[in-house]
C-alpha cells in the first residue's frame, strides 16, 4: 500500500472523491504540516497549530497512480485561492501536497506548473515535504457517509456545490 497526503480545505469535502475511487483502500481525515504534536481539531480549525486540514489516502499503486490522485485533488479544490477554500478561510484551509519522495515532489510540481501554464493564473498549492500526520477525532471520519444530509448542506453552504 502507498499513501498520499493532500490538504484541500475542509477535509470532509474532499474525502468522497477519493474514498469512492477504485484502488483506494482508505481515506483518513486529519492534519499535517505544522509542528504541534497531536493537535485537536478545534485548535487546527481556529488556526492555532500551523497544521492544515489534510487527508491521508491509502491506495494500491497497481490500480491507481499518484498522478491520477493529484488530478482528482486539483479538480476538487479551487487552486487559485491562496486564502483558504470557499467559505473556509485561514491557513488551516489552504492547499498543500505533502510529498514523501522525489517522484511525488516532481509530479506535484509538474501538475502545478501545467495548471499555471494552461490557466495563466497563479496556483496556490504549496508543495512541502511530509513531516507527520495526525488523525482527527472519530466524529470527523467518513462524515459524508454518517451525516449525508448535513454533508450535502455543507457542500451547498460552502459554495463547493451549486444548486
Amino acid at each position: 500500500m502507498n499513501t498520499a497526503y493532500f490538504a484541500g480545505g475542509c477535509f470532509w469535502c474532499i474525502t468522497p472523491a477519493f474514498n469512492e475511487l477504485e484502488g483506494v483502500t482508505k481515506v483518513t481525515s486529519g492534519c499535517s504540516g505544522g509542528d504541534e504534536v497531536d493537535p485537536v481539531y478545534s485548535d487546527v480549525k481556529h488556526q492555532r497549530t500551523g497544521h492544515r486540514e489534510t487527508i491521508r489516502i491509502e491506495y494500491d499503486s497497481a490500480a491507481v497512480g499518484y498522478e491520477e490522485l493529484l488530478q482528482i485533488y486539483i479538480n476538487g479544490v479551487d487552486p487559485f485561492d491562496g486564502e483558504g477554500q470557499f467559505i473556509d478561510r485561514g491557513f488551516s484551509y489552504t492547499l498543500a501536497v505533502y510529498y514523501q519522495n522525489e517522484a511525488e515532489r516532481v509530479a506535484a510540481q509538474a501538475a502545478v506548473t501545467q495548471l499555471e501554464q494552461q490557466s495563466g493564473q497563479k496556483v496556490y498549492i504549496s508543495i512541502e515535504p511530509f513531516k507527520s500526520f495526525y488523525t482527527a477525532e472519530e466524529e470527523h471520519q467518513d462524515y459524508y457517509l454518517r451525516h449525508p444530509e448535513e454533508f450535502e448542506q455543507e457542500l451547498i453552504d460552502s459554495g463547493r456545490k451549486k444548486l
